[in-house]
C-alpha cells in the first residue's frame, strides 16, 4: 500500500496506526512473560501484581489499551479505503476513530483506578 504524502490529513491516522502496532508488538513477549510466571514462578508473579497496583503504572495500561485502540480502529480505517469508495469524510471518519480510542482507553482508566 502507498503511504499518505505527509501534507495529507490522514498522515497522522498512518503514523499513528504504524506506531501503534510496533509498540504492541514490543509489548507482547513481556506479556507472555509474565503469564508464564502463573506457571513457573507464582511468588514473582505475585510481587509483580503488586507493583502493577502503582499509579504510574496503571497510566502505562491506560497507554497500552489506548495504542490497542488506536490500532484497532486504524485498522477498520485501512479496511474502509480498501473496499469503501473516497470521500471527503474518511478524514472525520479517523479523527472519530482517534476519539473512541481515547474514550475507551479514558474509561479502563477510571475503572483501573
Amino acid at each position: 500500500m502507498r503511504r499518505p504524502p505527509r501534507s495529507h490529513p490522514l498522515w497522522l491516522a498512518y503514523i499513528l496506526h504504524r506506531l501503534s502496532g510496533l509498540g504492541l508488538a514490543l509489548f507482547l513477549p513481556v506479556h507472555f512473560w509474565v503469564l508464564s510466571l502463573a506457571l513457573t514462578q507464582p511468588q514473582q508473579l505475585d510481587e509483580l501484581l503488586v507493583f502493577t497496583q502503582m499509579p504510574m503504572v496503571k497510566l502505562a495500561e491506560f497507554g497500552l489499551v489506548f495504542l490497542l485502540a488506536v490500532h484497532l480502529f486504524g485498522g477498520l480505517r485501512l479496511l474502509a479505503l480498501e473496499f469503501l469508495p473516497w470521500s471527503g469524510r474518511q478524514k472525520s471518519l479517523a479523527a472519530g476513530a482517534v476519539g473512541m480510542a481515547f474514550l475507551i482507553s479514558g474509561t479502563f482508566l477510571i475503572q483501573a483506578v
